[in-house]
């Protein structure tokens, strides 16, 4: 007599959806950071930022899970390349804020658009799975999404 193993659900649906993200090739964070010329940290940087709205250094690192120090470099990638820019706040003169620039806007927008596009397997479904798995996973990250 066999006895099978209880999977969790909801690892079971975590497994497969790391599946088909690990599945792709090429992997796309990576692909899409070098058709930007970005590191996939500078990636997750012009993600995050909104268009017109700064944000400091310590939040960048919080967003990248990170030390503040490591988000120097990036930022100065980044601003290099003209696609963020640093300000002064003006409640705190020592704190450095980063905002994008009109570049860096349009980056981030073409950046949203490739890494938003559903792998094949997800695109294949039909129109009534794919709206359940998104009504699900909305459910799943709550209302608070980011």
């Amino acid at each position: 007599m066999t006895v099978e193993a209880q999977v969790d659900p909801a690892a079971e649906a975590w497994a497969i959806a790391l599946e088909i993200v690990f599945s792709e090739r090429p992997p796309r964070v990576p692909a899409v950071a070098a058709q930007f010329d970005v590191s996939p940290m500078g990636l997750k940087l012009l993600y995050s930022l909104e268009p017109g709205t700064a944000a400091s250094m310590r939040r960048l690192a919080d967003t990248l899970f990170c030390d503040a120090s490591n988000v120097t470099g990036i930022v100065d990638r980044l601003e290099a390349r003209g696609l963020i820019e640093r300000r002064e706040d003006p409640g705190d003169r020592r704190v450095k804020l980063i905002a994008l620039t009109d570049a860096g806007a349009d980056a981030r927008a073409e950046i949203r658009r490739r890494l938003h596009e559903p792998p094949a397997q997800i695109a294949a479904l039909p129109e009534a799975d794919r709206t359940a798995l998104r009504d699900i996973l909305l459910r799943a990250v709550g209302p608070d999404r980011a």
